[in-house]
C-alpha cells in the first residue's frame, strides 16, 4: 500500500475507534475512489469498537456463522468480514479458536460433510459387509465402529467447526450484532 493511499485511509477512518483490516489483495485504487463518492463503502464506526472481551463485532459474527453447523476449514471466506466488519475472517477464526470460543472437530465429528459414496467407499476398502443398502447414517455409524479417527483422516481433510460453551456465551451476550448483520438462510 502506497503512502499516499495509507493517508486517504487513514483520514477516511479518522473517526473510527480503529483502522479496519484492508487485505492486500484489495483493489485500493478503485476502492478509495468509490469511498471518496460515499460513505457506504466504509466500515461502519460501531463495527470497530471492541466488545469488553477484546473482540470486535466481526468475530461474533463468525460465532453466529459457526452455531449453524456449516461452517468448515474449507468454507470460503466472505468479503463482508472485511469489508463490513472490518476483519480478517482467517484471522479471526483463528483468534476464536485460540481463545477457546470455538474448535475445529475430528474427522469422525465432521461425518455430515461427507458424502454417502465416499463413506461407502471407505467402509468398502476395510471389507464392510452389507454397505450397498446401508443409508447415510448407518454409514456414518459404521464408520465409527470400524474405522479409526487417524484412518479416517487421511480420507478427507474438510472439518467442521462449533462454538464451545464459552462461545455460545460470548454470541448471546452479543445480540445486539447479530440483529444488526443482515440475515440469510444457512
Amino acid at each position: 500500500m502506497s503512502q499516499e493511499w495509507m493517508t486517504q485511509v487513514m483520514e477516511l477512518y479518522r473517526n473510527h475507534a480503529e483502522i479496519p483490516y484492508i487485505s492486500p489483495e484489495r483493489d485500493l485504487k478503485k476502492w478509495l475512489e468509490e469511498a471518496a463518492l460515499s460513505s457506504v463503502k466504509l466500515v461502519p464506526k460501531r463495527n470497530m469498537i471492541r466488545l469488553e472481551e477484546g473482540l470486535l463485532p466481526g468475530h461474533i459474527i463468525v460465532l453466529w456463522r459457526i452455531q449453524f453447523g456449516t461452517y468448515t476449514n474449507e468454507t470460503p471466506i466472505s468479503k463482508y468480514f472485511e469489508y463490513t466488519y472490518g476483519v480478517d475472517g482467517k484471522q479471526a477464526m483463528k483468534d476464536l479458536l485460540e481463545q477457546g470460543y470455538a474448535v475445529e472437530l475430528s474427522a469422525h465429528d465432521s461425518l455430515d460433510q461427507i458424502s454417502a459414496p465416499l463413506l461407502r467407499k471407505i467402509l468398502k476398502s476395510k471389507s464392510v459387509p452389507n454397505i450397498s443398502k446401508m443409508k447415510k447414517e448407518e454409514l456414518e455409524v459404521a464408520i465409527h465402529e470400524y474405522i479409526s479417527e487417524e484412518e479416517l483422516g487421511q480420507y478427507f481433510s474438510v472439518r467442521q467447526y462449533a462454538l464451545t460453551k464459552q462461545g455460545q456465551q460470548l454470541l448471546n451476550a452479543h445480540p445486539e450484532v447479530v440483529d444488526k448483520h443482515p440475515k440469510k438462510k444457512f
